[in-house]
């Protein structure tokens, strides 16, 4: 239970509503129960009296305790029910906004194993499952013990031990019942949120890459796994159906026997009356009434078990420490960027081996340099620690001679520029996703860069209003890459970090975006990551890295003489 804690607590900010809407629902059942009371008495009372007592027997006062009580009951059944809402959707957002603060700075290191299907079922599936804790276990439970108390209050005054008797037996099932089906349901419930979140991974998987699956025949394969897991959930969702139809089954046994043992103490006497004539209806129909408020708390603790496995994925999320902290004084921003990397040391978490060993870097401010090696050795880690994605183990990385860790976010994302390998295209218009970069910018502005990174074309039919599609699947990876090199044009940073910014395109293409980028960062400090050596004479600065260390460092034609590594892949 204490792993439902953090969650209750969200609870106090939305307090009034939540205790308003127990309020009305304790309002409601007691009118209920009233109104199945009142009646069964008035029409027991109406015959006994017959037509010798249509003068002395009062019609009029049960009549209007009949009509209050459906009127009450009808009202605060819909007040209940908006107010119940209301209150659940208010905290289920405010519920998520919290989640989503606490998820925002893990990114990237702390969400790195997780997968988007699974962090997206988290975030919406298993939060919105939370709403079972107030509406299916705290409302309903709080509800049954006042309506309890105030009936066997109510009937006390009448007779103690019948009172006693019904409050009782009433007590002992709102206590049993759920500790009983909450351990029947538990294994149930934690199943159903696993699987859930099994089968929505796999069949966005499924989905996103049914291309790759129909071209080499693993569909049928894919699918039948899918439908081994569906079985698997329907299965359990069955169970939990069955479950559920005991509670009540159980429920609906008790309220009957309760109901003859009540009729059967009643005709006894009541309050000392040998013969209490419609008080024996009185106390038969108030023990079949109050049972009302029983009904939902048998069931709702079966869901228990699903929504502590819900709160605990949930939690697994929110617990986690930030990889990287920011500071949150504001820094100064300076319009140069110069770079120092001292013994700098990094490895992934789990990773035996480092990534980087002992990088040791001086980047003047306006220089441009090149990271070249192989495909694994370290170059985009690199990058990503200029961004803080990461921090170092051991050495310390400085801009402008203030420790990387020492600037606040904003200001170094003010300050910082990317273009990474993936370049994400947002399902929006062509001007959206161009503005992320510059918010200000005006039309003839990114009309302009469009047109210099090779794109006018894009402008041809709907101009900046062009619809780019979910990922960006109406322009090709080409297209996707120069998109991210005009948004680089259009941030005011003074340092450029660039992985592999001319993948994928044609000699001609790379070429015009390699002299683009050159003109642009004359007084801008640019970090170069590839694998390819096009412009790279006009670097001031080449470094050839291999497994995590940099092997050669020197100009274009300082390498080539040197007759090393970049000598070789000249070559080839």
């Amino acid at each position: 239970m204490k792993i439902l804690l953090p969650f209750l607590a969200l609870y106090r900010r939305h307090w009034f509503l939540l205790s308003l809407g127990i309020v009305l629902a304790i309002v409601t059942i007691l009118a209920s129960i009233s109104l199945l009371t009142i009646s069964g008495w008035f029409l027991a009372g109406s015959a006994l009296a017959g037509l010798a007592g249509i003068l002395t027997f009062n019609y009029m006062l049960p009549a209007a305790g009949v009509r209050g009580s459906a009127i009450i009951r009808t009202a605060g059944r819909y007040a209940e029910r908006l107010v119940s809402h209301d209150a659940t959707f208010r905290v289920l957002a405010h519920l998520r906004v919290f989640t989503f603060k606490k998820l925002l700075p893990l990114s990237p290191g702390g969400i790195a194993r997780f997968r988007q299907s699974e962090l997206l079922n988290r975030l919406v599936a298993d939060v919105e499952t939370l709403d079972h804790l107030y509406l299916r276990l705290i409302s309903p439970l709080i509800s049954a013990i006042v309506v309890i108390i105030v009936v066997t209050f109510g009937l006390s005054l009448l007779d103690m031990s019948l009172a006693l008797t019904l409050g009782g037996i009433m007590l002992f099932l709102v206590f049993a019942l759920p500790l009983t089906f909450y351990r029947a349901g538990k294994p149930i419930g934690a199943d159903l949120t696993a699987l859930r979140s099994d089968y929505r991974g796999q069949l966005t998987s499924w989905l996103q890459g049914q291309s790759e699956l129909v071209i080499f025949g693993a569909l049928p394969a894919f699918r039948a796994k899918l439908d081994t897991i569906e079985k698997h959930w329907l299965s359990r969702q069955k169970q939990q159906a069955s479950l559920a139809g005991a509670s009540q089954a159980l429920m609906i046994l008790s309220s009957g026997l309760t109901f003859i043992l009540i009729l059967w103490l009643a005709a006894s006497g009541i309050g000392g009356d040998a013969h209490p004539g419609a008080l024996i209806a009185l106390f038969v129909f108030i023990s079949l009434a109050a049972f009302e408020a029983l009904g939902p708390v048998a069931g709702a603790f079966q869901h228990l078990g699903h929504v502590m496995a819900s709160a605990e994925r949930v939690n697994q999320l929110i617990e986690q420490q930030p990889e990287v902290i920011f500071p949150q004084h504001k820094t100064e921003f300076t319009p140069q960027a110069e770079l120092s990397l001292e013994n700098t040391y990094f490895s992934y978490e789990n990773q035996p081996f480092a990534v980087l060993k002992n990088i040791n870097l001086n980047i003047a401010a306006g220089e441009h340099i090149a990271l070249l090696g192989r495909t694994g050795c370290g170059k985009s880690t690199l990058l990503q620690l200029l961004t803080r994605a990461w921090d170092p183990q051991q050495g310390t990385i400085k801009l402008n001679g203030r420790v990387l860790s020492e600037y606040d976010e904003a200001t170094l994302r003010e300050m910082t520029v990317v273009v990474s390998q993936r370049v994400h295209i947002f399902s929006a218009t062509l001007r959206d996703n161009l503005l992320l970069a510059s918010p200000d910018a005006s039309d003839k502005q990114l009309e302009n860069v469009l047109t210099k990174v090779g794109l006018s074309a894009l402008l041809e039919q709907d101009g900046l209003n062009a619809w780019i599609g979910d990922g960006g699947r109406q322009i090709s990876g080409g297209e996707q890459r120069r998109i991210g090199v005009a948004r680089a044009l259009l941030h005011k940073a003074p340092l450029i970090l660039l992985d592999e910014p001319t993948e994928g395109l044609d000699a001609d293409t790379e070429g015009q975006i390699l002299r683009l980028l050159k003109q642009h960062c004359q007084n801008k400090t640019v970090i170069l990551v590839t694998h390819r050596l096009t412009g790279l004479e006009t670097m001031n600065q080449i470094y050839v890295m291999d497994a995590g260390e940099i092997i050669e460092q020197g100009t274009h034609h300082q390498l080539l003489n040197l007759q090393g590594q970049y000598y070789r892949f000249h070559q080839r």
